[in-house]
């Protein structure tokens, strides 16, 4: 009876999570694209103001309703057009950036969109501290002005060629807010702006007050928006993104055909192709995923909370990881290295990871006056040799291993750890367990986002197992406010990203190096601007100092670059494993023509803002 009771109590349980889900009327299925919320469950689902803080942005936000100036696509390479209606026009000496605006786009209240959004969203970045953008735009604007409603002018405090870049979307740019809501409003930080107002082709329809699901529907006047004019109407009427949970539940969705879009794991997306016939990956066979992927992956640490702040004791952390096996572990081996704090890219690998790879495979580390070899080259022909041994086809050429596993990784070297660690006055316990050097008990914890499938999260799981076994106590936590943790720096290991996301196409990686420059520095407790790490190395400044007063496309940026992750490596600020490996599952049963390996015509991640320039492209399968 006490069997049954429980039983009827986890049904309850399960049915009120998704009972919310039921009481919007559903739209047709097959005019209904569904994706999932990448990033999980959203712990302030009815705020959609994400100038001012995280909101949950992949909840389709970014992805249907609010549009920045450009964007970029790691695909085609192109930089994209939106709200601008060109690339920006600089003076001969990088002080001031012109920016001509597309004409005929509206909100999605029926108000012209105009230079006055832009001048207001810049003016309001800058007159509030804790909005987005404040320190930068505070530091390299002097002036921003409409000469014409559709003509912008900044004047700069000083040479700058990269001041787009700010307004340069791939996961993260200062977007254009509606000047004729934000200016009514009394407080914008605490301003929920809901609904949201954007001029993205979609607009909310309902949502979840829980938090697990929203959805969107198309805009009567979809060709008054930059997509409608660039590609035409996007297929779906409706879009719905919705957090099933983990990885099983998105699995068991995605072959009932209620989950289109979804990131799965390695076993999940095996469980998905074998029952759903209408089911694909990325690619069709090994490695299945997207590997080659702008964004790279581990943890980063908090460098301003002790021991995290001896770049030593970082180092140890690094060398008590076997890499191989954190492949293994977190995604069966399909993994791309990226141990430089730069993605596993073909055109990085081509710029930076070819002329590194000698300098890293002389890269020693000095304890008790030994030298010590710590780059592993030979690791992704282990990974191969893994790979065949489970049955995958795998490249046959050095060229083809070193583009589907990377370049390598640090050595797994407990020992050399240990003689960091006893160096800096750790010592381990009767049993074995690492003590601080004040001779407390040294416990880590990691925090990480909630969503399974998420690089975040498996990481984050995978180290801390590592961690433990050699002799730590080290504890994984997911969490729903991890974003707002590294805001304010109250973690002491995240599961993530341990650098900054370079634009992914084009030799120039300023984008994700800039974020360490000193200038942006901010202490514990003060919302982040610059990397979560909080790491900086004033040497590096003078470097992206001088990218700054460069054309983004002068090569002399590959030197400039190569010093910048010359002194990253030196740091070690987080564990940079790999590029994001993402295990995408696609079901073709109502739609089909979705991004892959074998057709990449745009950014294929649904996550991703790209995401409404994909739409026009999908096709109806005509299936009930």
């Amino acid at each position: 009876m006490r069997t049954k009771g429980i039983v009827l109590l986890l049904i309850l349980c399960a049915s009120l999570v998704f009972s919310s889900s039921l009481l919007a009327a559903e739209p047709p299925r097959n005019e209904m694209l569904i994706a999932d919320i990448l990033t999980g469950k959203v712990g302030n689902p009815g705020n959609f103001n994400f100038w001012a803080t995280w909101v949950g942005n992949d909840k389709g936000l970014q992805q249907l309703v609010i549009d920045p100036l450009w964007m970029a696509d790691y695909v085609t390479g192109e930089m994209i057009n939106v709200l601008a209606k060109e690339n920006p026009i600089y003076n001969d000496d990088f002080t001031t950036m012109t920016v001509k605006l597309r004409e005929g786009i509206y909100w999605n209240d029926g108000v012209p969109f105009t230079a006055d959004d832009v001048v207001y969203t810049v003016e309001l970045c800058m007159a509030t501290p804790g909005f987005g953008y404040h320190t930068q735009f505070n530091q390299a604007i002097e002036k921003v002005y409409k000469t014409d409603d559709y003509t912008v002018v900044f004047e700069l405090t000083q040479p700058n060629s990269r001041l787009h870049y700010q307004f340069l979307d791939r996961w993260g740019a200062c977007r254009i807010l509606p000047k004729h809501i934000f200016e009514q409003v009394d407080d914008v930080l605490s301003f929920q702006f809901n609904p949201p107002v954007g001029t993205g082709p979609y607009k909310l329809l309902d949502y979840d007050v829980a938090g697990y699901w929203f959805l969107y529907e198309l805009r009567e006047d979809w060709e008054r928006t930059a997509v409608g004019q660039m590609y035409g109407k996007p297929a779906p009427k409706y879009v719905k993104f919705i957090h099933y949970g983990d990885a099983s539940k998105k699995a068991m969705a995605m072959i009932s055909h209620e989950l289109d879009m979804a990131d799965l794991t390695p076993e999940s997306l095996e469980v998905v192709l074998s029952r759903n016939e209408y089911a694909s990956g990325y690619y069709e066979d090994f490695p299945w995923a997207e590997l080659l992927h702008p964004c790279v992956t581990g943890a980063a640490f908090n460098t301003l909370v002790p021991p995290f702040d001896n770049p030593e004791v970082r180092w140890a952390l690094n060398l008590a990881l076997d890499a191989k096996n954190l492949a293994l572990t977190a995604y069966n081996g399909a993994v791309a290295f990226a141990p430089a704090y730069i993605p596993a890219l073909l055109p990085y690998y081509e710029h930076y990871y070819e002329r590194l790879l000698p300098y890293l495979e002389e890269y020693t580390l000095e304890v008790d006056g030994e030298e010590y070899k710590i780059f592993n080259s030979n690791l992704p022909f282990e990974m191969a040799e893994e790979a065949k041994s489970r049955g995958y086809n795998v490249p046959d050429t050095e060229e083809g291993i070193r583009i589907m596993f990377g370049y390598g990784w640090w050595k797994h070297s407990p020992d050399l750890a240990e003689k960091l660690l006893l160096k800096n006055g750790f010592t381990r316990g009767r049993d074995g367990k690492w003590l601080l050097p004040d001779g407390t008990p040294w416990k880590i914890e990691i925090v990480c986002l909630t969503a399974a499938t998420n690089p975040s999260f498996k990481w984050a799981f995978a180290i801390a197992n590592q961690w433990s076994a050699f002799g730590i106590d080290c504890e994984a936590i997911p969490t729903e406010i991890v974003e707002s943790l590294t805001e304010t720096g109250d973690y002491q290991v995240v599961g993530g990203q341990p650098a900054a996301e370079p634009f992914g196409a084009g030799i120039d990686l300023y984008r994700g190096l800039n974020v360490f420059h000193s200038k942006y520095w901010k202490p514990l407790g003060e919302k982040l601007v610059g990397h979560q790490t909080r790491w900086v190395n004033e040497e590096i400044d003078y470097f992206i100092d001088q990218m700054e007063q460069a054309d983004y496309s002068d090569p002399k940026n590959i030197d400039l670059a190569i010093e910048v992750i010359k002194r990253l490596i030196d740091g070690q600020p987080g564990v940079s494993v790999a590029s994001f490996p993402g295990f995408m599952g696609l079901d073709n049963y109502y739609w089909t023509n979705y991004p892959t390996g074998d057709n990449p015509y745009a950014v294929p991640w649904y996550h991703w803002p790209n995401l409404k320039f994909v739409l026009p492209f999908l096709q109806p399968t005509g299936r009930q």
